[in-house]
């Protein structure tokens, strides 16, 4: 006897819409929210010099970043905000409020940087891979 005839419409109906909802989050991959978290390799273009800092960020929830930044500015704790895609990272070095403010884009990251009195530039990040 076949699962799919007339007498079991509701498995029928069942399979149809996992299928649906399947094609739907294949087709439509940007409903899921932006992971941050991980260790991110940035690189950093200003007028006061480059860098390529370390930030080791953890997502605490759907919206709040906690973390650590080290780099030519030593090491400071980092606290910061993500909405859609949208990225805000702010820590203090040598007296100087540093945020960098960007966009997640899966494994990258891209943005301004304004380093307090010190000055402003762009920034790109890279998440390096996890190990299973």
């Amino acid at each position: 006897m076949s699962v799919m005839n007339k007498s079991n419409p509701a498995i029928f109906i069942f399979i149809a819409a996992v299928s649906i909802l399947s094609a739907f989050s294949i087709i439509n991959p940007h409903n899921q929210k932006p992971r941050i978290a991980g260790t991110w390799d940035m690189n950093v273009q200003t007028s006061a010099g480059n860098g390529t800092p370390v930030m080791i960020l953890k997502q605490e929830n759907d919206t709040l970043i906690t973390g650590t930044y080290s780099g030519q500015l030593g090491e400071a704790p980092i606290k910061g905000l993500i909405k859609g895609n949208d990225v805000v990272l702010e820590f203090s070095a040598s007296g100087n409020l540093i945020r960098y403010a960007g966009v997640v884009d899966g494994d990258n990251m891209k943005g301004k940087v304004t380093l307090g009195t010190l000055g402003e530039g762009t920034f790109t990040g890279r998440r390096r891979e996890t190990k299973p």
